[in-house]
């Protein structure tokens, strides 16, 4: 069995704050190999960026304390010093984030911020650097590049932001790349191209992605595995078609099923999920989810609200609930039924 590119093993993230430890990851653990993305779904709040940025060595450690492991192509990250990541960072792995406006710096143009990056890492020259920021832009489809590349951010489409945002990430050819929500602000067709354009980079310099994302949509595009969180846990992981099409866990149900369906009656209200996600300072005993979930009831004993559910993964296959199959195949079955009759 071949090493993962990627490996995270019980991965802990807490942030101390004046009103006490803030458990935004508390146990996580997913592999990733190279040439295939990961679709992290959840509600905001759930972990998912706090995961990357701990990957990326972003975090102050002034107020987080990380435990668990994070190993990259054998290179583990949790121990490395920054001089160590800031080598990693922009070379081996890369991020692409949700508001490009907001993430490009307004005083220097686009193309003196991807070259600063090829600079930094290459020991380029400012000719080879531009060159090379105008072959980036010209490979992430931005027309007339020789021209663009001396244009500022405020001076391009909210596309064309995301599109450079995407060229800087792939200057220097990582090896990872971070997709924290790339597309939410932008229209459908702006989100498709932003989709092909990932998934043809993908193909041609055979990158890792991980996929941030609350639109399970994007994820039945983009994603071959699937790992959903809630309450700074994984709840439910497998590949793209067994978590989208048969899902195991109540949470992944409601997420589903909060979502519009194009072939169902168009008079079908939304199903939103009851509640709000937990507060990760005090956060439930028991499975994090109990108190939002439809079959809680249905478990005996209160086994829900006492006892924290193991993640038991067969084959990259797994959910943490204590719901056993049997009930899951009757009441998933009889909720989906509810929804779409």
């Amino acid at each position: 069995m071949s090493t993962p590119f990627l490996s995270l093993r019980d991965l802990k993230v807490h942030f101390s704050t004046e009103d006490g430890v803030v458990k935004a990851v508390d146990g996580l653990s997913f592999d990733l190999e190279k040439g295939k993305t990961l679709g992290i779904v959840g509600e905001s709040g759930s972990g998912k960026s706090v995961t990357n940025m701990a990957i990326l060595g972003l975090h102050d450690p002034r107020n987080t304390t990380m435990d668990g492991e994070i190993v990259l192509d054998g290179k583990e990250l949790i121990s490395a010093s920054e001089t160590e990541l800031e080598k990693l960072r922009g070379n081996k792995m890369s991020m692409i984030f949700q508001d490009a406006l907001a993430s490009l710096s307004p005083y220097h143009t686009i193309g003196a911020q991807i070259a600063e990056t090829y600079r930094k890492h290459t020991g380029s020259s400012k000719k080879e650097a531009r060159d090379r920021a105008i072959e980036m832009l010209r490979r992430v489809g931005i027309p007339q590049p020789d021209v663009r590349v001396d244009d500022y951010p405020h001076q391009f489409s909210g596309g064309m932001r995301q599109r450079a945002m995407i060229a800087m990430a792939l200057v220097c050819d990582p090896e990872l790349l971070i997709a924290d929500e790339p597309t939410t602000a932008l229209d459908v067709t702006v989100q498709a191209q932003i989709m092909d354009l990932l998934k043809d980079l993908q193909q041609e310099f055979g990158t890792a992605i991980i996929f941030i994302t609350h639109d399970l949509g994007v994820i039945a595009d983009i994603a071959d595995d699937v790992l959903v969180m809630y309450g700074g846990r994984c709840v439910e992981r497998g590949t793209k078609k067994q978590v989208l099409s048969a899902p195991d866990h109540p949470y992944t149900l409601g997420l589903l099923n909060s979502m519009p369906s194009l072939d169902g009656p168009v008079d079908v209200p939304l199903s939103p999920i009851p509640g709000s996600p937990p507060s990760l300072l005090n956060p439930p005993t028991g499975c994090r989810f109990h108190p939002r979930c439809a079959f809680a009831e249905k478990v005996s004993g209160g086994l829900c609200s006492s006892e924290q559910p193991k993640l038991e993964v067969t084959e990259g296959r797994g959910s943490a609930c204590h719901l056993t199959s049997d009930q899951k195949r009757d009441l998933f079955a009889d909720f989906a039924a509810t929804r779409h009759n």
